[in-house]
């Protein structure tokens, strides 16, 4: 049979039968810098199709070592990624706890009325047992922010979700060889002087949940926030394969070499 060709030829080349389910997944990134960017990239070149993004800022010059899109100075981040990334919805937004619990109420009124129009009770069913493993509808959340109250805010927002599901990025910058990046449960890194700010953080709010988190223990090679685009960038397309792993993994996908 011949090969469709389109932009996803070479992704469902090596997806095979997980393509679809990468398809219809929904993911919301917060923060679309040097590595929310990226993972968006990742994301949205393998096949994703339902991606959020969520961000406050402007480009400024001083972005244009790491970030996708900074060549656009002064304009609005997630404008200027809706545009590179055709389908992407932005939301210009600062995550704070007003901001989290009106879209968490906006969401869960969507997705409730969503769940009353599906006819069948297998069909409902489904579709409560998937929403009880999201976060406003999302399969997926991507912590790509530099503010610790704001990703301990989103974390406890989303201890229900199964491990996996919640992605946190930690302190990138100051670093200079991605060989170093760990994947590991946020209790479990070491090393990254803004991981355990983070830690602590989660301690003194009482979180007891778990979480996947990228970081890494390299001893910072500066004293400001100096940032490589390697490194940023390799945090970023690690997430994008954590993601893309876990859903093949989710529906029993097995790639096999010819």
């Amino acid at each position: 049979m011949h090969e469709i060709q389109d932009r996803f030829t070479r992704s469902r080349l090596l997806f095979g039968e997980g393509f679809s389910h990468i398809a219809t997944k929904r993911a919301i990134i917060f923060g679309v810098g040097g590595v929310g960017g990226f993972a968006l990239d990742g994301l949205y070149r393998a096949g994703c199709r339902n991606i959020t993004i969520v961000d406050k800022d402007c480009f400024d010059i001083t972005n244009q070592n790491r970030q996708i899109g900074a060549e656009s100075i002064g304009e609005v981040k997630v404008k200027v990624l809706e545009q590179l990334y055709p389908g992407v919805v932005g939301i210009e937004a600062q995550l704070d706890s007003a901001w989290l619990e009106g879209f968490m109420t906006e969401s869960m009124q969507k997705c409730a009325e969503a769940d009353t129009e599906k006819n069948s009770a297998d069909s409902h069913a489904s579709s409560s047992n998937d929403s009880a493993k999201q976060f406003c509808g999302f399969d997926y959340v991507i912590d790509a922010i530099d503010d610790i109250p704001a990703k301990i805010l989103l974390a406890k927002a989303c201890a229900h979700m199964p491990y996996g599901r919640f992605i946190c990025s930690t302190g990138s910058a100051k670093k200079l060889n991605p060989l170093e990046i760990k994947v590991a449960s946020i209790w479990k890194s070491y090393g990254d002087k803004f991981a355990r700010k983070l830690r602590d953080g989660l301690k003194k709010q009482g979180f007891k949940g778990d979480y996947k988190t990228i970081f890494s223990p390299e001893p910072p090679k500066c004293k400001g926030l100096g940032s490589f685009s390697a490194v940023t960038a390799s945090f970023g397309l690690q997430i994008a394969s954590e993601v893309i792993r876990d859903i093949l993994a989710s529906h029993a996908i097995n790639l096999t070499k010819e």
